[in-house]
């Protein structure tokens, strides 16, 4: 059996829409807060008493708070680590909003998720470039020797490093591009990358998740598919930029280009 490409593209575009606009998707987040940015333990506008450890946030709250973890009530002190996901089912609640616990670099932040957020309601969909096959061509992965962490900017204004697995060679408007790429947990690949339309005609900069490499490092590069960061929809997430050769010389009029909203 064989997979129409077009249909198939129209199918991941609709799934990617909906999971934007989820409740508690990207659109939904208002805030992150580093808590070493609070050390009196008050983050803005959400109750109780945040302090960071070594391995976690130490939440204090009293009944008047109105804070609820694990789907109860709470009042007392609670140890948090990072929540896995999905941030619908954040361990700590104020109401409808989900207050969700994460690390990046041993620093510990707390993200707000309001499926209230003005966002939501301004959003009009993803504006995407219809599906063309000349985008989709093989690509080859080759690992490096080790794990290479690279410091890239982030959106947040912060530096971070970028752990990156190998490089990405496809063929692409007649000239073999590369690509650095990380290496997702369930096998695919990770670009974080620019081109010739990056801050005029789509966003600044986009991702790509290539399938999985087989044994012999073969995938596919589908441009179709590549993605608008989280941060386009939310000021308020830390997408790293691309590394240094993730700028493509050619202008890839192709996949998610720009956030649509109500003006």
């Amino acid at each position: 059996m064989t997979t129409d490409a077009p249909d198939a593209w129209k199918r991941w575009h609709e799934r990617r829409e909906e999971a934007v606009a989820a409740p508690y998707g990207p659109l939904a987040l208002t805030a992150t807060h580093w808590v070493e940015d609070h050390p009196d333990g008050r983050l803005p506008d959400i109750p109780g008493n945040w302090v960071a450890d070594d391995t976690g946030v130490v939440l204090t709250a009293g009944g008047e708070d109105g804070l609820s973890v694990d789907g109860r009530p709470f009042t007392g002190e609670v140890h948090l680590t990072a929540d896995p996901g999905p941030e619908a089912e954040a361990r700590v609640a104020l109401g409808a909003k989900r207050l969700f616990v994460l690390v990046r670099e041993g620093v510990w932040g707390v993200r707000v998720y309001d499926p209230d957020a003005p966002a939501r309601s301004a959003f009009r969909g993803i504006g995407a470039t219809p599906y063309g096959a000349r985008w989709s061509v093989p690509g080859r992965f080759t690992p490096y020797d080790g794990t290479r962490t690279v410091r890239v900017g982030n959106a947040d204004g912060r530096e971070r490093g970028l752990a990156l697995a190998g490089e990405l060679a496809f063929t692409l408007a007649g000239r073999e591009r590369t690509l650095q790429v990380a290496r997702q947990g369930d096998g695919r690949l990770w670009a974080v990358f620019a081109d010739a339309t990056s801050g005029d005609t789509s966003f600044r900069f986009r991702f790509l998740y290539p399938p999985e490499p087989d044994t012999e490092g073969r995938t596919t590069v589908d441009l179709n598919r590549a993605q608008l960061p989280p941060c386009a929809f939310a000021d308020h997430f830390v997408c790293p930029f691309p590394p240094p050769g993730n700028t493509l010389d050619v202008a890839v009029e192709a996949g998610e280009r720009a956030l649509n909203r109500r003006q």
